[in-house]
């Protein structure tokens, strides 16, 4: 997705500093803590007893460039922050760089800051820097930096029910969800806006009454503002160890958000996309029982499932959130 990233559903990744702390079954084989065993002096070294090293000078000027070539051009660039880090990691050594990021985030406007974590019970703390107006008020209603995208990772339906609702009490432009590495089926519809097509109505609909119909309530929903979640993204793992994606928990999270207005994007299919299969099958496919369920292992040449030419045609769905 342009310069300075490879991640798909961004311009550019920044990571103001590098080391993290594993917190939930997501993090259990983190591609950022592979990398930092080959080189810890740059990346750090993970766990609580752990490293965090800060950026360069050079490379903290980065975003600032970022910021002049997104006005010039009259476009909004996305940043992810952080790859190799969680930004609402608490601990002491990482104060004056979160709060140096704080005031970055400030002074690039033309960029829109995408914050993931696994510890949305840090962010209401963490998010209020001494000294930094971070967020406005409007008469007496709190209003967020407008270029600050707020997400959580829910691999799974329990990260799903105790993240979810803590990310909603806080206010954000854009809240998301990354459901990857997706481990598990997830049901978002408590989360979703209330303001959906059912799946029956919607599919009785001519595709281009459909599509209508979801701009017109996707404006509303917009409007409205929330507390309500706005994008999903969906990936399966990557990895030699990658743990299996079953199709059906991604066709089911696209599903949720077509008939809720929200927008879906389909990152990757990992390295281990797979559906069910019948035992009575038997054309020599590729079977692999794990524990009792029979799946069918898709083949894929990409190794992180990464070529959307590859996938399903339904789950070939790359959506953005619109900026208000």
């Amino acid at each position: 997705m342009g310069e300075g990233s490879k991640i798909q559903w961004t311009h550019h990744t920044f990571n103001p500093w590098r080391g993290c702390t594993h917190v939930s079954p997501g993090c259990e084989h983190c591609y950022a803590e592979a990398l930092s065993k080959r080189n810890p002096a740059q990346l750090g070294t993970w766990g609580a007893g752990g490293t965090r090293v800060v950026a360069s000078e050079a490379y903290w000027k980065q975003p600032e460039r970022w910021n002049r070539a997104a006005e010039a051009a009259g476009e909004r660039h996305r940043v992810f922050c952080a790859s190799l880090a969680d930004v609402f990691e608490d601990r002491p050594e990482l104060v004056e760089p979160r709060e140096r990021l704080w005031r970055l985030i400030v002074a690039t406007p033309h960029l829109d800051w995408l914050l993931l974590t696994k510890r949305p019970e840090n962010i209401a703390r963490l998010l209020g820097p001494r000294g930094i107006n971070f967020y406005a008020v409007e008469g007496r209603v709190p209003c967020p930096q407008p270029n600050v995208w707020l997400g959580t990772t829910v691999e799974d339906q329990r990260r799903a029910d105790e993240r979810i609702p803590i990310l909603l009490d806080t206010p954000a432009a854009v809240r998301f969800l990354s459901c990857e590495p997706l481990l598990g089926p997830v049901d978002l519809a408590r989360w979703l806006p209330h303001i959906v097509l059912r799946r029956s109505e919607h599919d009785r609909l001519t595709p281009d009454v459909a599509g209508a119909l979801r701009e017109v309530l996707h404006a509303v929903v917009r409007e409205d503002g929330g507390p309500w979640i706005h994008w999903v993204i969906v990936g399966g793992e990557s990895g030699p160890k990658a743990r299996p994606m079953d199709l059906a928990w991604a066709r089911s999270l696209v599903a949720q958000g077509r008939v809720a207005c929200v927008p879906v994007f389909v990152k990757q299919m990992g390295a281990r996309p797979v559906y069910e299969v019948d035992h009575r099958g038997g054309n020599g496919e590729d079977v692999r029982v794990l524990g009792a369920t029979s799946l069918y292992t898709v083949p894929l040449r990409h190794r992180a499932g990464g070529d959307p030419d590859e996938w399903p045609a339904d789950l070939r769905v790359r959506e953005f959130p619109e900026v208000r």
